[in-house]
């Protein structure tokens, strides 16, 4: 039997990098390598990177590439990996996941090193792509298309070299010629036969291009040259009308530029930093292609961090000059990729990902780059630089990751409910030390002190269509305060709000008026028109209140309930009311009005009997019990909230109990029946329950001992706990975040990180 570890966090470390058009012809996307785990990031209009789907891949990733088939406007992804097989996906945005192509089977699995998998590239034009051993094996696919548009591939066909070791291949850009792939290898026959360990000395690097002729199906070595031995990597560069073609060969202290027509080489040194010796090489690691309509260059990254821009002096095919100029310094990456909106994403090797905005391309080269008089001829012509901070890179965003720990430790000593786990992280100067907690995170941006503890918060807004919240009620014992929301936050006393009372709810009523519940009754201020008050007869008091954008429901002391609806005139009007007489009535909770429609169709109502009831708003059956569900535990609130799921949307009845347990269920849109109840355990105080704004979508906040958000992520259900002290109530606030109360203190706006730090 064999067994498949899940890991309580994903892997932070990204290996590789990849950009293209995945799941629409315009979209700029990303898509990175985890170890097993490959996700798709995309920058929003703020240039924050959202990640669109993480998806388990049950296989090491060992490398990743983009395809696109000749006349296509979307890209495929081709992963190698250590299961043996070349995998070609597709990203569906209608189940917003991968979908396998093809799956090409060749190998064993493992990371073998006579296995393909470690090197892929594809022919620039779309037509074949080529998958590489660290050793001896290569395999070229064809790719087309059948009769339907569907993707095709060929049997493989081999490229295989004895006894050589491969350090990188790359497609050469040839237009619409047969698809030529160049590999930098390493024969070591030689040495394998000489025991005494001298005809490596004399053994030399080449740089073999590989012709795969599509007429008579087959792949035969064009042409064979040798390089320095320092070569370590090979770039492709644009050919046809968009550049001279051919490749750049990296070496140590140099770049060379190679054509596939052996036009002769051009060579460049790779200025250095003052204060490194002489006498230490200096080797590119990370190379990616900055590209417009009408020019082009490279951004290489040494092994101190430091970006190079390369570009290239050319007529037609033939260039002339090669210039290397200082660029900026990053930390050491394992990918990059340049977006064409003007992005550059780092996955960086050790500390968190970056992500930055071009501010510049690097056009004053002369301030720089300058040479160092030297009495030594060979030392006359070397360029030199020191380290800058940045100025042609801006950053926007950062991806956490704490690779790599080098220690850790499980200590509480901060007193919590679970142990935290303690790290150091990083190297030389970036390393840090990190407390890693489980949940959530939360960053305050604001304090402020208040009177008294409030026993409740709202923010509202006074027309459906700003963009902003206007005011925040405070609730207290006696009283209610009311903040203007502006340039400064400053109590007002004209927002129309009772303030000598008690609020048991506010909120946006309609598109324009507000609502204010008290246990003397209710206010429905309206913009334009006098404010409209109902008081409970009797001189009885109002106990619980719902209320969504149009509907709403209060009982009254004694179990009456009333049921108000929003009349087209923008009037509060009596619908219908219910004698009572049955189990005390412990909680209510409404369901948001379905976009479109005039009502929501479903009230939940919680009893001292221990049950959950789902009426009807309907006109013709109001107030008729639906269905009914028996907990073990007596409720102390109730929410209905409707998140997006792979079928379209879900309308969930969320119902805390006093013991703590958060119940479930799913309520039929149809007919209001409950089923796939579902329960969980979150802390040890009777639970709050309060619907906010997660990323855009409608999402609940449950507290207890402990806070738990429970929000939608890549189309399904899922529940975290924050990270952060013990909350008392909460409402949403600027559509994004949360507007906190603890302790007489109000905490604005909730930013959610992956872990805390």
């Amino acid at each position: 039997m064999f067994l498949y570890n899940f890991s309580l966090q994903k892997p932070a470390a990204i290996i590789n990098t990849i950009f293209g058009n995945f799941s629409s012809p315009k979209a700029q996307e990303i898509i990175i390598s985890r170890g097993r785990i490959i996700e798709l990031l995309r920058p929003d209009e703020n240039g924050k990177l959202q990640t669109i789907i993480s998806l388990e891949m049950f296989a090491i990733v060992r490398s990743l590439l983009t395809f696109r088939l000749t006349g296509a406007n979307k890209d495929h992804v081709i992963v190698g990996s250590d299961s043996g097989r070349m995998d070609i996906l597709a990203f569906n945005p209608e189940l917003n996941t991968f979908v396998k192509v093809h799956e090409e089977t060749f190998g064993r699995s493992g990371c073998r090193r006579i296995v393909p998998g470690q090197y892929l590239t594809t022919d620039p034009r779309g037509r074949a792509v080529m998958i590489g051993a660290c050793e001896k094996q290569k395999f070229v696919y064809i790719l087309n298309r059948d009769s339907s548009a569907n993707l095709t591939i060929s049997s493989p066909l081999e490229a295989h070299k004895s006894h050589g070791i491969l350090f990188d291949i790359v497609g050469v850009d040839v237009g619409f010629e047969n698809p030529l792939f160049a590999c930098l290898e390493f024969d070591y026959e030689d040495i394998d036969q000489d025991p005494t360990g001298e005809a490596i000395e004399a053994t030399e690097k080449y740089l073999t291009f590989y012709e795969l002729d599509l007429g008579l199906n087959h792949v035969a070595r064009q042409s064979s040259e040798t390089v320095p031995n320092t070569a370590n990597a090979l770039f492709c560069v644009p050919g046809g009308a968009d550049g001279p073609g051919g490749v750049l060969i990296f070496c140590e202290d140099f770049v060379i530029h190679r054509s596939s027509e052996n036009k002769g080489d051009v060579s460049c040194q790779i200025p250095r930093r003052v204060d490194v010796p002489r006498t230490r090489g200096l080797l590119i690691t990370c190379v990616v292609l900055v590209k417009q309509k009408e020019w082009f260059f490279f951004l290489a990254q040494s092994e101190y961090g430091d970006l190079y821009k390369i570009s290239l002096v050319y007529e037609k095919d033939v260039v002339s000059e090669v210039k290397v100029i200082y660029f900026d310094t990053i930390p050491v990456c394992n990918s990059m990729s340049v977006l064409k909106t003007g992005f550059l994403f780092a996955a960086v090797e050790s500390g968190n990902h970056l992500f930055y905005q071009f501010q510049a391309i690097g056009e004053d080269e002369d301030i720089e780059s300058f040479k160092i008089q030297s009495n030594k001829e060979e030392e006359a012509e070397n360029l030199f630089f020191r380290p800058r901070a940045m100025k042609n890179l801006l950053l926007i965003d950062e991806l956490q990751s704490a690779a790599p720990i080098t220690d850790a430790m499980v200590a509480n000593l901060f007193q919590e409910e679970s142990p935290q786990i303690y790290a150091l992280c990083g190297q030389a100067h970036r390393s840090n030390l990190r407390i890693l907690r489980h949940g959530i995170a939360i960053t305050e941006r604001a304090v402020s002190t208040l009177p008294g503890v409030p026993n409740a918060v709202w923010s509202v807004k006074t027309n459906s269509s700003d963009d902003h919240d206007k005011y925040i009620v405070l609730s207290f014992k006696d009283a209610t305060m009311v903040l203007s929301i502006g340039e400064t936050v400053e109590e007002v006393h004209d927002s129309g709000f009772l303030q000598n009372s008690t609020t048991l709810h506010a909120s946006l009523f309609g598109d324009d008026s507000l609502i204010q519940v008290c246990p003397q009754g209710i206010r429905h201020i309206r913009s334009d028109r006098p404010i409209q008050e109902w008081h409970p007869p009797d001189s009885r008091r109002i106990v619980l209140s719902a209320i969504n954008q149009r509907q709403v429901v209060i009982t009254l002391s004694g179990g009456e309930l009333i049921y108000f609806e929003l009349d087209p005139s923008n009037r509060m009007v009596k619908i219908e009311d219910n004698e009572g007489g049955g189990p005390e009535i412990l909680a209510l909770g409404i369901a948001p009005v379905p976009e479109g429609s005039q009502r929501s169709k479903f009230l939940a109502i919680a009893d001292a009997e221990n049950k959950v009831r789902i009426y009807s708003l309907n006109p013709n059956d109001c107030l008729q019990q639906l269905s009914v569900q028996l907990l073990p535990n007596r409720v102390s609130t109730i929410s209905i909230v409707e998140m997006p799921s792979f079928s379209g949307s879900s309308l969930y009845l969320n119902m805390g109990t006093t013991k703590g347990v958060l119940f479930r269920a799913t309520i039929d849109k149809t007919t209001g029946q409950l089923t796939d109840t579902r329960a969980r355990f979150l802390g040890l105080k009777p639970i709050k329950l309060f619907n906010i704004k997660v990323n855009g979508s409608d999402g609940v906040l449950a507290l207890s001992s402990r806070s738990w958000l429970c929000y939608n992520h890549q189309g399904r259900y899922t529940m975290s706990p924050l990270s952060y002290v013990p909350l008392e109530y909460a409402a949403s606030f600027w559509y994004l975040d949360s507007l906190l109360s603890h302790n007489g203190k109000l905490y604005p706006r909730i930013v959610v990180h992956s872990f805390r730090t």
